[in-house]
Formats: structure tokens, sequence, C-alpha cells
């Protein structure tokens, strides 16, 4: 059983520590390797000539960065290839080799992976695999059966990388083995066992990448995750087109939307915000307030100030609360006064709450002290809890001493305990006695959470995982 507090609803709180990393590793390094075998959007198209961009700078500005990289071409093994300078090195160096290997060759490269340290036995196997589904799916998936706990965190790299170059089998596998992929889809907020996108989705836009009508109507044969591979498709279509894609959902029955109306806004806001809105005015009225706020999100990326102009004309609701949590994070990023502001005129406590946890995290980076001083401007309650919160767990810069006496004002005493908890272990490793002095007088932490600290147990109550660091 997961402990009490992955309950919680601060971001940070709500996976094991892992799941962030490999969620983050999915992303960067799953869509480069689906990528190559795919016709990219323009999206993908613009982020790869940048990075080529910015690969052919750093070679013109170090002689020594060309020499590394011609280095990494003839790497033969992988222990060499983890003593390169440079991260980008490595991961280039790594889908060099794995690119010579046979199917063979890498199921022995898989059964190494256990021995590498946890940071490069993320990076090293979503690479592989990746790899490896181009190849042998089958055996690819049949060696995941293998990894235990581990094999759902690669089932996902699995089945969208076979599906990046032969989406019909890897369609027919999925649909002729359901168990092997149960888990996928059961914890919201991303993919597989690191969030909610479930199998037949991932397919589904692999498969659009390639033949949006093929893939459209595979998702239609489906008896279950239909609504979802149908979003997918249509999502994918929206990257490059959303006029085509709002066309496609015409042949759709309400039943089997799904998602399918906010894919669409999200993509239609960013690229016309004008057009998506005499859209969204033909949908049904029960999906407009949904798909408002998808648009508004997808503007929000592009233009925050913009989306906070059109964010004020919606009405109150759930829709309007989750625009704003978009609006926050993205706006943050580039004036975080200004979407504090934003943040001020809200009404909604949860709403409230929820910005924060998009807002103090990004400010704390560029000004703690002003994101400290909007925090404690609330009132004593859970939107001031939710603010302190997420300053301690993010800020890494003050001394933990001042974070402790901040987390120490929380007034809600899970939160506060925890929060307390996180401060008190980080002092730990900066001064172990006068962190110790503290913890043994708190009152703010349990008898069992001093006991973690002290010890250097974590919040977890373990002592850390094979090759973690």
């Amino acid at each position: 059983m997961a402990p009490s507090f992955l309950n919680q609803s601060h971001p940070v709180m709500k996976n094991p520590w892992f799941l962030p990393a490999a969620t983050l590793v999915v992303g960067a390094i799953g869509g480069y390797i689906s990528g190559k075998n795919t016709s990219p959007s323009g999206d993908a198209e613009a982020a790869e000539n940048a990075a080529l961009k910015t690969r052919s700078a750093l070679r013109q500005d170090s002689s020594a960065a060309g020499q590394s990289a011609k280095r990494t071409r003839r790497m033969t093994d992988t222990d060499a290839i983890n003593r390169l300078p440079g991260n980008s090195n490595r991961i280039q160096a790594l889908i060099e080799f794995y690119s010579g290997l046979t199917p063979d060759q890498l199921e022995g490269e898989a059964r190494k992976l256990e021995d590498l340290p946890m940071s490069e036995r993320l990076m090293a196997s979503f690479l592989l695999f990746g790899r490896w589904a181009e190849v042998d799916p089958t055996a690819a998936m049949s060696f995941s059966n293998t990894m235990g706990f581990a094999g759902m965190f690669v089932r996902p790299t699995i089945i969208q990388s076979w599906a990046s170059v032969d989406p019909e089998n890897a369609a027919k596998y999925y649909a002729e083995n359901p168990r092997e992929f149960a888990m996928m889809g059961m914890m919201g907020g991303g993919r597989g066992p690191m969030g909610g996108q479930g199998g037949a989705s991932i397919i589904a836009s692999e498969w659009a990448r390639q033949d949006p009508t093929a893939a459209l109507s595979w998702a239609n044969s489906l008896t279950t995750e239909k609504s979802q591979a149908l979003s997918a498709v249509v999502g994918e279509v929206a990257k490059t087109d959303p006029k085509k894609a709002a066309e496609m959902l015409t042949s759709m029955k309400g039943a089997d939307l799904g998602d399918a109306y906010q894919s669409v806004a999200a993509r239609y806001g960013a690229a016309d915000f004008n057009e998506a809105q005499a859209w969204i005015r033909t949908l049904p009225a029960d999906q407009q307030a949904d798909a408002l706020a998808a648009a508004i999100g997808g503007l929000s990326n592009k233009d925050p100030q913009a989306a906070a102009r059109q964010l004020a004309l919606m009405q109150d609701g759930e829709a309007k609360n989750e625009a704003l949590s978009t609006v926050v994070r993205d706006w943050a990023r580039v004036d975080p006064a200004a979407a504090a502001d934003l943040l001020k005129k809200q009404t909604n406590e949860e709403a409230l709450s929820d910005g924060m946890r998009q807002l103090i995290p990004t400010w704390v980076g560029q000004n703690p002290a002003a994101a400290l001083d909007f925090a404690e401007s609330f009132p004593p309650g859970p939107v001031r809890d939710s603010a302190l919160q997420s300053y301690v767990w993010s800020n890494q810069s003050a001394p933990p001493a001042d974070v402790i006496r901040v987390a120490e004002t929380i007034t809600d005493e899970g939160d506060r305990s925890r929060a307390v908890s996180i401060a008190a272990a980080r002092w730990m490793r900066e001064s172990r006695e006068a962190a110790r002095a503290y913890v043994e007088q708190s009152t703010s932490l349990s008898d069992g959470a001093k006991e973690r600290v002290l010890e250097g147990r974590g919040m977890w109550g373990g002592r850390g995982h094979r090759g973690g660091n």
C-alpha cells in the first residue's frame, strides 16, 4: 500500500520519487525514438531543427565537444558510454550503440540494466526497449514480462515504438494480450504506471501520424478504450490541422467523443483562438465550457496574458478553475508577479490552492522572498497551506532552518509534519548536529517522523533503492 501522504494534492506527493523521473525520460527520450520513425508534426520539426542548430553551434564553439561526438560513434559497450562527459553525448552514443545490435544482443544488454544506478538505468532502459521494439517487439514484450514491477514502466515505450513502425500489428498484439497492459492508464496524469494514457491511445496517436484514416477506423472498432483512442487520433490530427480534426468529430457519437472536443480545442486555441471560439459555439451546450477551457489552455502556452483576458470572461465553475491552473503555470514562467495578481483575484478555494502549486515553485526559482511574501499574504487555511508547502518543497537555496520556520506555520497537522520532515531531512545533510538538536525538541514532528529523519530513512521509511543514486 502506498504511504498515506501520496494521496495528498501536492504534485510532488502524488507519486513515488521515481515516477516523475521516469515520466521525463519517456517524454524526452521516448518522443525522440518514435519521432525518428514517423512523420513529425510542425512542432516536432521545429524542435529537431533547433536541436540540430544547437548541436552545430556546439561543434563550432568547442573542438573538444566535436572530438567527444566522434568518440561516441566508436563506443562498443555501455560502461564506456556511461563514462562519457555530457549527458547528450551519452544519449547519442547509446542510441548509436543500440541501433547496431541484434535482438539477441539487445536482450543481453537488457539483462545488464539492473546493475546500473537509477539515473543511468532509466535513460538506458527507455532507449534500449524503444529500439528493441522496432526490431523484435514480441521478444521485447516477452522480456518485460520477466521484469516484475519494472516491466510496467517499459511496456508503454515498447508499445509506442512498435506502433511507430508497425501500428497494425502493435494493435493486434494489444488486443490479444490485454492482461499485459492492465496497469496502463490506471493512475491519471500521464503515461502507463506513470499516468493515465492507456495503450489504445498510445497506438492510436502513433498510427494517426502515419495514416489518420486507418487509425480512426481502428479506434472505431474498439469496444474498450474507444473514446480514448478516438480522442488520441483527432488530437494528433489537430496538431497540424485543427480544422480537419474538428470535421472528424462530426462522424462520432456522443458516447465515443470522450475528451476529443478538448483535444481539438486545445490545438485550435493555440493556432487561432478566434476561429476556435467560433467552432466551440457550434458544440453541444454541455461541452462548450470544457472546450473553451481547453482552448484557453492552448492559447496560454503561446500568450498567457491573452489567455488571462479570455479566462476573465468565463463563467465561474470547474472548467474555469481548470483553465486557471494552466494559465497561472504558463504566466508564472515569464511574469510570476502578474500570475500572482491573477490568482489573487480568484475566490474559489480549491482553484486558489491548485494555482499556488503552479505559481510558487516557479516563483521560488526566480525570487523566493517575493514568493514567500505572497504566500504569507493569505489568511491561515488551505490556500495559505498549499502555498507554503509548495515553498518548502521547492526552495533549495534558503538555509534549511529558515525553511523549517516557514513549514511550522502550516496549519494542517499532516501537511505541516510532512513539510517539516522534508526540510529537516535536508538540514541533516548540511548540518547534522544542528538538525538533530532541532528534530529532538520539535513539537511539529511525531515520534515516528523524528525517527525516520534522524535515521535518514526519508519519508517513505526506506534507505533508498538499489542503484538509486
